[in-house]
């Protein structure tokens, strides 16, 4: 668990309608406000909210509540759950010290419109952070029987990363209060996976 190295804190999710993107913002939130923080969390959602750019805001304090949103350069962290929508959070929201955290498994474009080279995509990534660390979420979950865990998963990584004000064990309880029996185990695996993966990932710089 960091320390709270600056108030607030910026957090941002950056994904794809349909990807979890403000459910697991919101566990983000709600483990932040069990360790005694004050956190905001708001979401901002693209033309389609399926298949449109969703990003989340979340900023932390020790007690005054910020504005709901991150101010363009202020973002300390970004958790990316597509490429191109975490190169997009990274144009608006990234500055010098920002730490990437991505799942590189791209959200191919309906319409015909073709998906930028995901190399160049990668390496502008790492090139546009202090730190960068790559975790192949969507797979494992695949891997699991169901892409709906990616989200647990980057749950997991974000805690492993330890990146945050606030301990796993807090995240773990928040999915101990939401998902029932075996729903419990099920997404407690996915987010040790996370930490695993982080652990793998861990090292990578610009």
């Amino acid at each position: 668990m960091a320390d709270l190295s600056k108030e607030p804190f910026n957090l941002i999710v950056a994904g794809v309608g349909g990807q979890g993107n403000v459910l697991l913002s919101a566990f983000i939130g709600m483990a932040l406000v069990r360790e005694g923080f004050t956190a905001s969390v708001s979401d901002t959602f693209g033309v389609s909210q399926r298949g449109g750019s969703v990003t989340s805001h979340i900023r932390i304090s020790r007690g005054v509540a910020c504005s709901s949103l991150v101010l363009e350069g202020q973002a300390d962290v970004i958790l990316g759950m597509e490429p191109v929508e975490t190169l997009r959070a990274l144009g608006e929201f990234g500055n010098r010290a920002v730490i990437t955290i991505v799942n590189p498994r791209p959200m191919q474009p309906t319409g015909g419109v073709s998906y930028p080279d995901l190399d160049e995509v990668r390496q502008a990534i790492i090139k546009l952070s202090a730190r960068t660390m790559f975790v192949n979420a969507t797979e494992e979950a695949l891997e699991m029987g169901d892409p709906i865990y990616t989200n647990v998963i980057l749950l997991g990584a974000l805690a492993g990363a330890d990146v945050l004000p606030v301990g796993r064990e807090a995240m773990v309880e928040v999915l101990k209060a939401r998902f029932p029996g075996a729903l419990y185990d099920v997404n407690l695996s996915a987010f040790k996976k996370g930490e695993e993966l982080i652990r793998d990932a861990a090292g990578i710089f610009s």
